[in-house]
């Protein structure tokens, strides 16, 4: 979740408790949504230079429209003008293109922008692409001869000679000298997909870039997706004209077929493929991660079966297309794959995350697979991976060894020996974020808490000195000072003598701990309303640090042991002297939503009033890759689907229940709600329910939609769920 839906979501179940108070304002969600005054400000997009000479920022021309390349060198603090954003106007135009993204060639004499960008399921990954060479001034747009605003993902060769993109399913080449564009592959059309990925690859394996330039600059390795047999699940516009509009999306649900993946190598001189030969069942495996093996003449490869816990690692010959097995983990429940595999020691070994030993750490794997070394060890995870500086022998990563609710910096020997250093300061407690440079004397160093907006430094490593202010957010920090909102608390909640869950708590203003409020408890994220307890509990089963067992314990029991975990966490909180246990209610969305589900309905006794909000009511109507990978096959689990499910539960429902889903939601679709809405009728259970047409899985589109969700779920609970003190 970004900083800014955080802090909106955060705000919002805390607007009614801003009461007047002294000079205190009162915090609306009209000017939470309605207006910028609580957006956050960020800093960027920054790019560490390779030469560890600085790095570059985007900012506001003092003598044009657009915005500068700034250059900065993060030791004497040297600010350069880089490239002007008059360098950015095209020919015949009087305004620079305004830029969402850039990058660098290896040489440093080019610059490729992206811009004019379109949203591709969740992101903008489809626009215009242009270079412009540093040294003539020219600036030049690629794929003249193709559709406008169809590029994705350009990159420049190593060579910084050509620029490879995808356009509409097949992959191009384009020489920045001649501007001669080759199409690499011609079969992309309806079904075959080269250079990018289908709809569940992008949502549930994070695969979106789908194309790797070779060390050499000589060949392209890529995916070939054939979507031939998936079912085709439709939405349907009916706002945007007088007819209806049908948008086919070729999207497998549980149990169904997937799409067939392949993995090529394409010559950019002869266009010829030499497909890598990866055994098994094309349908019934992911090729999950793929890149070249610190080499042009070998590709590394993920394969995950379907059940995905098994991960095979495979070499592929680009010359002939054999594959040889290198690596191989096996596991009981499921599998995650990761981003940050690194050829260590030229290329001898390379990094693999495990959780094998109970906990997620971080090993080196030798080239022929007989080595596995440990390098990070104990009883901790490696949250996210920064950095590893082979020169000084360090990793960079995050981790939260002692709080898994909060991230911190630290650094290990890449060698393996001595204890973890943490390395954010000791008095900053929440969650730090960082962009190391490449030789890891430098960082862009982002810290929040509950209470504190984003700050944005340059902090050297590993003394963490501040060097500079990149953004405070002094302004919305003032605005917020000038707001009465309660301060959210942390609390553990022991439920058995094996289990403790992390739990927060807002408190409403004017707090009496004599008298007895409502709860209203919060799943999947973070709320609080006028006279309400807001309280949120970390369930077994979350991706927080906590080791293997915690966050697998719930193989083939999704929707079942966290449901039973709220319930347990809810009773214990009832205990609360200050708690009416006659007023509890619950919201969540997506999955908090069909959690929200699962607790009105199994434990009417409990919830009084639930929001479910964009939701999977029955499991077998989500995604193969996301419910196989925790459920496994519908097949070989077919009571925990039923039983997981919150549509199995509905004759249930007591209490007071809101449905709300968008019409357009790609993701969790809106035939899940109308299931759900067909079997409580059916057994005569009254509801209410909101449809946001056209509105994807965020309910965010179009005039007012965010501010309109929000009020109607304020008002819904001020009617069913009193607030206030007895």
């Amino acid at each position: 979740m970004n900083k800014k839906i955080r802090l909106a979501l955060i705000m919002f179940l805390c607007i009614a408790s801003a009461t007047m108070m002294g000079q205190k304002e009162d915090l609306t969600l009209e000017k939470i949504y309605s207006t910028k005054e609580f957006q956050t400000k960020s800093f960027g997009p920054v790019r560490w230079l390779e030469d560890g000479s600085g790095y570059t920022a985007l900012e506001p021309s003092e003598t044009a429209d657009g915005k500068d390349i700034i250059q900065y060198n993060p030791k004497s603090d040297e600010r350069i003008v880089l490239v002007k954003a008059i360098s950015f106007i095209p020919e015949g135009e009087d305004q620079p293109l305004n830029i969402k993204d850039y990058s660098w060639s290896e040489d440093r004499e080019k610059l490729l922008i992206f811009t004019n960008t379109r949203r591709v399921w969740r992101y903008h990954t489809r626009g215009d692409f242009w270079v412009l060479n540093l040294s003539s001034g020219k600036l030049q747009k690629l794929g003249k001869s193709l559709t406008p605003t169809t590029l994705q993902f350009a990159k420049f060769s190593n060579d910084s000679k050509k620029v490879a993109y995808v356009s509409e399913q097949n992959i191009y080449v384009e020489d920045l000298e001649t501007e001669l564009i080759n199409a690499l592959t011609t079969d992309g059309f309806d079904n075959i997909i080269n250079g990018t990925f289908d709809w569940v690859y992008e949502e549930e394996l994070s695969l979106r870039d789908g194309f790797r330039w070779s060390p050499d600059s000589k060949k392209i390795a890529y995916w070939q997706m054939d979507t031939k047999g998936i079912g085709t699940f439709y939405m349907i516009n009916n706002i945007d004209s007088i007819y209806p509009k049908l948008i086919p999306i070729p999207y497998p649900k549980v149990g169904t077929t997937n799409s067939a993946s392949k993995i090529g190598v394409v010559d950019v001189v002869n266009k010829e493929t030499t497909w890598i030969d990866i055994p098994g069942d094309p349908r019934n495996h992911y090729l999950a991660r793929m890149d070249w093996a610190k080499s042009s003449e070998e590709i590394i490869v993920e394969q995950l079966n379907r059940k995905q816990n098994t991960n095979k690692v495979y070499f592929g010959n680009v010359r002939n297309g054999t594959s040889k097995i290198i690596h191989t983990e096996k596991v009981d429940a499921w599998l995650d794959v990761y981003d940050d595999l690194t050829w260590l020691d030229n290329g001898k070994y390379f990094t693999w995350r495990s959780d094998k030993t109970g906990w997620l750490h971080l090993y080196k794997v030798s080239r022929d697979g007989k080595e596995v070394i440990p390098i990070t060890h104990g009883n901790f995870e490696i949250v996210n991976l920064l950095s590893i500086n082979k020169k000084t022998g360090w990793i960079y990563y995050i981790a939260a060894p002692d709080t898994p609710t909060e991230r911190y910096l630290f650094r290990s020997k890449l060698n393996g020996k001595g204890e973890p250093q943490r390395l954010s300061p000791s008095n900053q407690i929440g969650h730090h974020s960082y962009k190391i440079s490449p030789d890891s004397k430098y960082a862009i160093h982002t810290f929040s808490s509950v209470n504190t907006p984003p700050q944005i430094q340059l902090v050297s490593l590993p003394d963490h000195k501040v060097l500079r202010i990149l953004e405070d957010n002094q302004e919305l920090r003032t605005k917020l000072q000038n707001h009465k909102i309660p301060t959210k608390e942390f609390f553990k909640l022991k439920i058995s003598e094996e289990i403790t869950f992390d739990g927060w708590i807002l408190k409403p203003l004017n707090f009496n701990p004599s008298r007895k409020y409502p709860v209203l408890f919060y799943v999947y994220g973070e709320p609080a309303q006028k006279g309400y307890l807001v309280i949120s509990i970390d369930n077994r089963g979350t991706k927080v640090p906590r080791g293997r067992e915690w966050r697998k314990s719930v193989y083939k029991k999704i929707g079942i042991i966290a449901t039973e975990d709220q319930a347990a966490a809810a009773k214990k909180i009832m205990e609360w002297d200050f708690v009416d246990p006659d007023r509890i209610g619950i919201w969540g969305w997506s999955g908090g939503g069909s959690m929200t589900l699962n607790c009105m309905f199994k434990y009417p006794e409990i919830y009084k009033t639930g929001i479910a909000i964009a939701f999977i009511s029955d499991q077998k109507l989500y995604d193969t890759v996301y419910q196989e990978r925790y459920m496994d096959l519908p097949k070989n689990n077919e009571d925990g689907y039923k039983q997981g499910s919150p549509i199995t539960h509905a004759k249930n429902l007591e209490g007071n229940l809101l449905l709300i889903h968008g019409s357009g939601d790609d993701n969790c679709h809106y035939q899940s709600c109308q299931m759900l809405a067909n079997e409580l009728i059916k057994h005569k259970k009254y509801f209410s329910m909101i449809d946001y047409p056209m509105r994807s899985h965020s309910i965010s589109e179009r005039d007012n939609t965010s501010l309109h969700l929000r009020m109607s779920m304020y008002n819904y609970l001020k009617q069913n769920l009193p607030a206030g003190e007895k």
